[in-house]
């Protein structure tokens, strides 16, 4: 049976850094520590004043495109998933391919385009639409281009405000992939949920609590349904496991869940029995309350042991390098935990040729989906090819006053004109306004 998956990945980071030590805390009166240690962040990324989701997506697609030698006749379908959109009718999928058409030969005429809105996981659904797509036969030899990109802001003040973020990630979705071959397999946990949404607004409403909760409970619903039908999931079968990652510090939560629950009736449960107990089953108590207390109690005694340690060093940690230099991209913030990971391995010198990933993405509203990737033989070649360290180092580092400014500039309610930061080279800028009120674009030499 023919492998589908993706063939290749680029990541395009906002060109704008926000020191959080050593910027924001100190402007908000904070220890420096809430922001590392809590939250897991360094630094977060934003857009410069000539940016946007259609400039970061289609750089990001050039980049691609660029490097793999393809022209739009390779591309039978282009997926944007964003819930940064500024039109409720036009996607940005037409938008992008008209970037990319000032600079390939040919254009994107036959190709199927779409934006996919669920929040962080619009992204996740775009790789299925697409995987879809490619199986059934549809694609005429072609593959499909989608791109995950959003600029995450948040309203000034806001509790979220520390864990912005902007960025894309372009993924090649095609036959016989040089990356990973996504599974047929799938888990859902799903329900109508308000945790977080935009309800025709730009900065979200968040009940932050909350939607810690719901991200825990649809997580653990995926990952029952998907043992439903892929079998038990036991820590051994996945070298590492991609999060969703609106900041790291909700992944050190959602980490220790999955363990808990893959361990369950497992050798490893009953190697730490001497030392914290067996897990705690409801038919032992008489109320919910109980229960619950017990099992908090066991989470806080599993989180200290060598063997959980050992687990997160080894399968989260590596992913959560590149989140924690830029903050939340919603929908691809899982899609850069999976080439952090990879990157990790390659830096290492780990082979990862047929290891198994164990994906886990979110959106709020609110669902989950699991399901597992198989790294390919040519994952390193891909993998060596980004450039996001250089990004990451070439980024303007903003003072509180040029963060006041940009974040002014890209408020939707606001009219303010920032002079540019840095200079566009080689990428695709914001080039002003159309009669109908359309954004245009231009790719700068």
């Amino acid at each position: 049976m023919t492998a589908v998956g993706i063939d290749a990945v680029e990541i395009w980071t906002g060109n704008l850094k926000l020191d959080l030590p050593g910027t924001f805390a100190p402007e908000k009166g904070e220890d420096p520590e809430k922001y590392t240690k809590g939250l897991g962040l360094n630094a977060s990324s934003f857009p410069d004043s000539y940016e946007d989701i259609v400039t970061m997506a289609a750089n990001a697609a050039y980049r691609l495109m660029d490097r793999k030698g393809l022209e739009p006749d390779d591309i039978g379908r282009i997926d944007v998933a964003t819930e940064s959109a500024f039109d409720n009718s036009k996607p940005v999928s037409t938008y992008v391919a008209g970037c990319l058409e000032q600079v390939f030969e040919g254009d994107f005429h036959h190709a199927n385009k779409g934006e996919r809105k669920f929040a962080c996981i619009a992204g996740t659904q775009s790789l299925d639409d697409a995987y879809n797509w490619i199986k059934a036969g549809r694609n005429r030899g072609r593959g499909a281009l989608v791109i995950a990109t959003d600029t995450a802001l948040y309203a000034r003040g806001d509790a979220g405000e520390a864990t912005q973020g902007a960025g894309a990630v372009a993924m090649y979705i095609d036959e016989e992939p040089n990356l990973v071959e996504l599974s047929a397999d799938q888990g859902y946990g799903s329900a109508d949920e308000t945790d977080f949404l935009k309800p025709n607004q730009q900065f979200p409403s968040v009940d932050g609590k909350r939607s810690v909760q719901v991200y825990l409970a649809r997580m653990r619903e995926a990952l029952e349904d998907y043992e439903s039908v892929a079998g038990a999931v036991h820590p051994d079968d996945f070298a590492y496991a991609p999060f969703h990652t609106p900041f790291p510090g909700m992944v050190r939560r959602a980490a220790l869940l999955a363990y808990r629950h893959v361990i369950r009736n497992t050798s490893i449960e009953d190697d730490l029995a001497a030392d914290i107990g067996r897990q705690p089953r409801p038919e032992g108590f008489d109320s919910d309350e109980a229960y619950r207390d017990a099992l908090r109690d066991y989470m806080d005694s599993l989180k200290e042991t060598d063997q959980y340690r050992e687990w997160y060093a080894e399968t989260i940690e590596p992913t959560l390098s590149i989140s924690r230099e830029v903050g939340n991209w919603y929908t691809g913030s899982v899609h850069l935990a999976r080439a952090s990971t990879l990157k990790e391995a390659l830096e290492s010198g780990k082979e990862m040729a047929g290891s198994r990933l164990l994906v886990g993405s979110y959106g709020s509203g609110a669902q989950a989906e699991i399901h597992a990737e198989t790294v390919r033989d040519s994952w390193a070649e891909e993998i060596e090819a980004l450039n996001v360290d250089e990004q990451l180092e070439e980024r303007y580092d903003m003072s509180w006053e040029d963060y006041e400014e940009i974040h002014d500039a890209h408020n939707h309610e606001m009219d303010v004109d920032v002079e540019e930061f840095t200079t566009p080279e080689q990428e695709f800028v914001f080039d002003g306004w159309g009669r109908m009120g359309e954004r245009k674009y231009r790719f700068v030499e």
